[in-house]
C-alpha cells in the first residue's frame, strides 16, 4: 500500500509540473492570450517605422537575431534542456510560420500597402487558425463558436476592406501566404505549448532559425544599408524583443490554458486595435465606422468564449488545454 501511495504521489506532481496551467483557470489564459494580442497590435506600425531605416530583407533578419539572442539568453540561464526529438519537427514548423514566414510576408507587403490594410490578415487569421487547430489536434468546437467565429471574421473583413476603399493591393498575396504560415505556426505551437512552458516555445524555435537570421542579415545588409533613424531603431527593437519573443511568450502560455480555438478568437480584436496605434503612430485615418465594428467583434469574442467555457464545464478540467 505503500509502494502504491507513493506512486499516487509522483504521479500527481508529474501532472501538475507538465500541466501547471490546470489549476489557474481559464481566466489566466484568456489575459495572457489578450496581452498577446495587445503586443501583436503594434507589429504592422513598428514594422513601418522599421522601414524607415532597414530594408524589408534587412529587417525580418534583423528582428529574428535579436530575439533569437533574446531568447538564447533566457534558455541559458535557466539552464533548459534541448527539446525532445519527437518537438524538433513541431519546433520547426513554428519557426517557419511565425519567426520566418509571417514576418517576411507581412514587411514586403508593407512596402506597397498600409498598416490598416494589410489588419485583413489578422481578420482572418483567428477563423483560419480555429480551422487548422480542430484539423490538427482534433478538437471540436461547439457550433455557436463556428457562428460567432465567422460573424466576426466577416465583421472585420468588411471593416477593414472598407477603410482601404475596397481595393486590393499587389501585397495582398504576401497577406494572404503569411495568413496560412502564421495560422500553421499558432497552431502547432499552441499544441507544444501544452507540453511545454510557452516561452521555451518560441525561445527554442528563434534559436533553430538563427543561422538563417544571420545568413540573411549578413547577404541583406551589404544590399539594404541601413539608415538609422529613432523610429527605425525603436520599430526593430519592438517587433524583436515585443512582437517575436514576449508576444509570442505569452501568447502561446495563454493558448495552452484555455485552447488553440478559444485564443486564436480574441485575435478578432487585433485589426481594430492595429488601426488605432496606426492612426496614433502614422497618422493614418480611421473611419466612424470604428466604433460600431468594435462593438460588434466584441460581442463576437464573448460569444466565442462562452461556449468555450460550456464545452469545457462537459469534459474534464484537462481538457480545455491544447491536447498534447
Amino acid at each position: 500500500m505503500r509502494a502504491e501511495n507513493s506512486t499516487t504521489d509522483q504521479v500527481t506532481i508529474a501532472v501538475d509540473v507538465a500541466s501547471p496551467t490546470v489549476r489557474r483557470g481559464p481566466g489566466s489564459g484568456v489575459l495572457l492570450a489578450g496581452l498577446g494580442v495587445l503586443a501583436f497590435s503594434l507589429t504592422f506600425p513598428s514594422t513601418v517605422w522599421g522601414l524607415e531605416s532597414f530594408g524589408p530583407w534587412s529587417l525580418v533578419a534583423l528582428r529574428s537575431v535579436l530575439a533569437a539572442l533574446i531568447a538564447g539568453c533566457a534558455l541559458l540561464i535557466g539552464r533548459v534542456p534541448v527539446p525532445a526529438r519527437r518537438h524538433r519537427a513541431g519546433l520547426a514548423v513554428v519557426a517557419g510560420g511565425v519567426v520566418v514566414g509571417f514576418p517576411l510576408l507581412t514587411t514586403l507587403a508593407l512596402q506597397t500597402t498600409t498598416s490598416s490594410h494589410a489588419a485583413v490578415v489578422v481578420g482572418l487569421l483567428p477563423l483560419t487558425t480555429a480551422l487548422l487547430s480542430a484539423l490538427r489536434t482534433g478538437s471540436r468546437p461547439p457550433r455557436a463558436f463556428w457562428a460567432a467565429a465567422l460573424a466576426g471574421a466577416a465583421v472585420v473583413i468588411a471593416f477593414t476592406v472598407q477603410q482601404s476603399g475596397g481595393k486590393l493591393s499587389g501585397g495582398d498575396l504576401y497577406l494572404f501566404g503569411a495568413l496560412l504560415v502564421c495560422a500553421a505556426g499558432y497552431t502547432e505551437g499552441g499544441r507544444l505549448a501544452g507540453v511545454m512552458p510557452g516561452w521555451q516555445v518560441i525561445g527554442w524555435a528563434l534559436v533553430l532559425a538563427l543561422p538563417l537570421s544571420v545568413a540573411g542579415a549578413a547577404v541583406a545588409l551589404p544590399f539594404e544599408p541601413a539608415h538609422l533613424t529613432a523610429h527605425g531603431v525603436i520599430g526593430l527593437v519592438w517587433v524583436a524583443a515585443g512582437s517575436t519573443f514576449l508576444g509570442l511568450y505569452v501568447w502561446y502560455r495563454g493558448m495552452a490554458e484555455i485552447g488553440v480555438p478559444r485564443a486564436s478568437q480574441l485575435q478578432l480584436a487585433q485589426p481594430l486595435l492595429t488601426l488605432v496605434w496606426s492612426f496614433l503612430a502614422l497618422g493614418e485615418e480611421v473611419s466612424a465606422a470604428a466604433p460600431v465594428a468594435a462593438v460588434a467583434v466584441l460581442v463576437c469574442i464573448a460569444v466565442t468564449q462562452r461556449a468555450g467555457r460550456r464545452r469545457g464545464a462537459r469534459r474534464t478540467g484537462a481538457d480545455t488545454s491544447v491536447p498534447t
